[in-house]
């Protein structure tokens, strides 16, 4: 799901393209992908538009007169930039917003459709649909620890929920709390002032990071296409079983549903592996409990069995070619079955048969009648 350094990008290179300029028309794919129905989105036809915003991991246009349209990518949610009047992807095409000069293809590549766009009127309605998450950019060191102490859950789970942090999702929280060198599966409630300090400064350090990198990796005109939660210079996100680049310890992961989280044990959990859902209840007490037993356990393997008896294996006879080559004599003619005999004389017999309703002839006797049973009601 695009998130805070995404969502940054996309309202940068949007302002520069439709800033000011009228919203000739919205081409809709499929009606589902407007979720209101009064204003109608028509209402926002011929505005210009006067701004953007940002509501967590949604981008909103200001078409003015508090008139917003609202954009909620999801996970397979994206923006692309094409020339006035392109054609809607027969798949993937949501929507187009159509701008004289140019058109914003809105595209979901996914099969749920969960991507969304609300048109809303008035800035009391535009802030009911705002989950409440704090910017973390422009909160204050209090502010921060009083929305993570709210509710006692652990840091990972309080990263991405959007009630608490505004913007932060799976990926990049794997980087804050890698940065932070703390576990994900610390409890807020049990974290010191200095942890919160440590955590605050990784999320802005992390964040203000990638929106640059995101920024020099397109040119001063180019719009972002390929927006993605997996980059090479990620430190643990998406990088299971790769070095860390801080230790060189394998990156590990914890499973779950559709999403899983990465860490490295011995920055973040002074070595300890954390239960996976899936896995350490499928291995139970043989499930590893440091790093130092999973990388012993790699490096012990099972010996091969003539280690194991400390002879070598006997070579495994190929089979004869034929009998005559394990006896010396030709081998005896295979035996004729009777079966087709048997079958051709009940096929005489039958073709000798008068058939059904003719008295047989002089000489031969008549066939005899099956006996027929009737069933009595008891």
């Amino acid at each position: 799901m695009p998130e805070f350094p995404d969502i940054t990008i996309y309202i940068e290179r949007l302002s520069a393209r439709v800033l000011g300029q009228p919203l000739e028309r919205v081409r809709l794919a499929s009606p589902f992908l407007v979720r209101t129905a009064v204003p109608p989105l028509s209402t926002a036809f011929g505005r210009k538009v006067q701004g953007f915003e940002r509501i967590g991991k949604r981008i909103v246009f200001d078409m003015g007169d508090e008139l917003f349209i609202v954009l909620h990518l999801m996970i397979a949610g994206r923006l692309r930039w094409r020339e006035h009047g392109a054609a809607l992807h027969k798949k993937l095409g949501l929507c187009a917003f159509d701008f004289p000069n140019g058109s914003v293809m809105f595209t979901e590549a996914s099969s749920k459709k969960r991507a969304s766009l609300h048109v809303i009127s008035g800035r009391d309605a535009l802030r009911a649909i705002d989950p409440g998450g704090i910017d973390v950019m422009n909160s204050t060191l209090d502010e921060f620890q009083a929305a993570l102490t709210r509710e006692n859950h652990t840091i990972k789970r309080s990263l991405t929920d959007p009630r608490v942090l505004s913007g932060i999702g799976n990926a990049y929280s794997d980087e804050i709390l890698h940065h932070a060198q703390m576990s994900p599966i610390r409890m807020t409630q049990k974290m010191t002032r200095g942890e919160f300090e440590r955590l605050q400064q990784s999320c802005k350090i992390v964040l203000e990071l990638w929106t640059d990198r995101l920024r020099q990796q397109l040119g001063p005109d180019d719009f972002p296409e390929t927006v993605t939660a997996f980059h090479e210079q990620m430190a643990v996100h998406g990088r299971y079983g790769k070095p860390c680049p801080v230790c060189g310890s394998n990156v590990q992961r914890i499973a779950y549903a559709d999403n899983e989280t990465n860490y490295c044990a011995r920055c973040q959990t002074d070595g300890k592996l954390l239960a996976d859902r899936s896995l350490s209840r499928l291995l139970r007490d043989d499930w590893p409990r440091t790093l130092e037993e999973l990388e012993e356990r790699a490096q012990t393997r099972l010996p091969p069995p003539a280690a194991v008896s400390g002879k070598p294996l006997a070579p495994v006879a190929k089979a004869p070619a034929s009998l005559a080559a394990v006896s010396g004599k030709a081998p005896a003619p295979a035996a004729v079955s009777d079966e087709p005999k048997a079958r051709v004389s009940a096929a005489k017999t039958r073709a000798k048969r008068p058939p059904r309703g003719e008295a047989p002839q002089a000489g031969e006797q008549p066939p005899a009648q099956a006996k027929r049973t009737r069933s009595r009601k008891g």
